[in-house]
């Protein structure tokens, strides 16, 4: 049907079709033949973003192996790990990352840069053209692939998704935004995250449309000209993206004069300036966006009203890698503040044991997408898995009379008060992040004291202090001393008693994120 549709691009680069895919899957197919990988067998995919990563990707599938992605950043022993734990037989590697690769007895390394062999123990190239010597058979409960996730709780677990829980997935989310054939994408989230494999890759290419890859990280210099040339109608992106556009463009232009910053205080100026931003915003990103998807964490609520008066087409969703990954999700102009919208259709969410006045209680899910459990932990599997098929995600939420989603926080990361009442650190660090110059921000509990980790943006104070002839550090360390003060006055004014902070701690270096940008709780806690 969409043979002769463009498919899978670099920027500035002439896609391959959907029959040049085809092509270049079945060569690869009959490739891994050659190379003794058959039905069952893990295959890693270790690379950056790229056309090849999709072909790779599908070749595998196709003749029912079992594809093993691990995210560009793991390190050189969380790779080693994943490529013994799931035994992989073989890897696909782009070329920037093949100093990370543990040295293994493997059938082959391949480059997905150009598919050339890098080590094999039968010395057959890959050639277009080539078809598979036999037909697989492959279904729908079958195993598709091992994600390997980097938790915010520590120890990456395999997550493994048949080909039903990715497919089911992929579909459904069809429900919730249309998807046309003459559609663009823009991928800049890791495709070995379930959320860009499957909502950014898989659903792009059953509708027909064509999805766009960078060649560099998306830094402002590389994905502004990628913008401008791709004008992509859909992106996949977390909140830190949207957040730091707002911090980093929309505030400072409303703030930079005294009277644009009185004028934004008055309600129905603000919505106009908000109005006037938002169609800026939606130049800036192409001019013909219409499904701008937040997910992976949750969005700053400031941002999120700024979104809604600025009629940008945000849109919000929620779920895990275990999931693959969508549970719940809205499309843009149906949002509800703070929300991630309601179920998926095929999906049950229920609020287990809810608290008897606020309806809050651990989120479970049933349905076609849940995980078939974790590789070789049949423990941890129980753990999570309820015999008649309830998945529980450990995220606290209520679901109010529209069946809309809220979700409250981690159930692992809430802090019991000193009257054992439950304190969402989430909520804290939503104050904290829009105070001035705050980049990011930990709330911990340190013996039985609530305490802020923040991470100040220094290079936002040493712009106060360019004219400044002498070194501006002295200048910026003690600015952020003085923030550590009026930070904590602010927050305290703005939370309940239980959730006031007792200290404030500056903490010089970002904090280490997972593939989705939330923070590594376990490493500060």
């Amino acid at each position: 049907m969409y043979r002769e549709n463009p498919a899978l691009s670099f920027v500035g680069q002439k896609p391959f079709t959907y029959g040049e895919m085809e092509t270049k899957v079945n060569s690869l197919i009959a490739f891994m033949e050659k190379h003794k990988i058959e039905q069952g067998d893990k295959v890693v995919i270790l690379s950056t973003n790229m056309p090849n990563w999709g072909v790779a990707y599908f070749a595998i599938a196709s003749m029912g192996a079992v594809v093993v992605p691990i995210l560009p950043d793991f390190s050189e022993d969380e790779i080693n790990n994943v490529v013994e734990h799931s035994e992989a037989k073989a890897a696909f590697i782009s070329e920037s990352l093949l100093k990370k690769f543990p040295d293994k007895e493997i059938n082959f390394i391949v480059k997905t840069d150009d598919f050339s062999l890098v080590k094999s123990e039968e010395n057959f190239s890959y050639e277009e053209g080539l078809k598979p010597k036999k037909s697989y058979n492959v279904a729908e409960d079958d195993l598709a692939s091992i994600i390997y996730t980097s938790g915010t709780t520590g120890k990456s677990k395999g997550v493994m998704l048949s080909h039903k829980n990715i497919s089911f997935t992929a579909s459904s989310s069809r429900k919730i935004q249309e998807i046309l054939p003459n559609d663009r994408f823009l991928s800049v989230l890791p495709l070995s995250h379930t959320y860009e494999n499957t909502i950014g890759f898989v659903l792009p290419l059953i509708c027909g449309a064509c999805v766009y890859y960078i060649t560099k990280p998306p830094t402002p210099a590389i994905l502004l000209p990628a913008l401008k040339e791709v004008r992509p109608t859909l992106m996949l992106t977390v909140p830190l993206i949207i957040e730091k556009i707002y911090k980093g463009k929309v505030m400072p232009a409303f703030n930079d004069k005294w009277i644009t910053k009185s004028l934004y205080k008055v309600p129905v100026l603000r919505k106009k300036f908000n109005r006037l931003a938002g169609k800026k915003l939606m130049r800036t990103f192409g001019g013909e966006l219409k499904f701008f998807g937040i997910g992976g964490a949750k969005l700053n609520k400031t941002v999120e009203k700024f979104l809604i008066e600025a009629k940008f087409p945000y849109a919000v969703g929620y779920g895990l890698t275990e999931t693959a990954p969508l549970l719940a999700g809205m499309a843009p102009f149906k949002t509800k503040l703070q929300s991630t919208g309601p179920k998926l259709e095929g999906v049950t969410l229920k609020i287990h044991n809810p608290q008897k006045y606020t309806g809050e209680g651990e989120i479970w899910a049933k349905g076609p997408n849940v995980m078939k459990g974790y590789y070789k932990e049949p423990g941890l599997t129980r753990e999570v898995l309820t015999e008649d098929g309830w998945f529980k995600t450990g995220d606290l939420g209520i679901i109010d009379n529209d069946n809309y989603l809220f979700i409250r926080g981690r159930s692992k990361n809430v802090i019991l008060g000193p009257s054992g009442e439950n304190i969402f650190p989430e909520d804290i660090e939503s104050v904290i992040n829009n105070f001035k110059h705050v980049a990011e921000s930990l709330v911990i509990s340190q013996k039985g004291k609530l305490v802020a980790l923040v991470h100040f943006n220094r290079e936002e104070i040493e712009q106060q202090y360019q004219h400044m002839k002498e070194e501006v550090t002295h200048y910026v360390e003690k600015k952020c001393e003085e923030l550590q003060h009026e930070l904590k006055v602010f927050v305290n004014s703005k939370v309940n008693r239980f959730s006031k902070i007792q200290s404030v701690k500056v903490q010089k270096d970002e904090f280490v994120k997972t593939a989705t940008k939330k923070i590594k709780r376990f490493l500060y806690s």
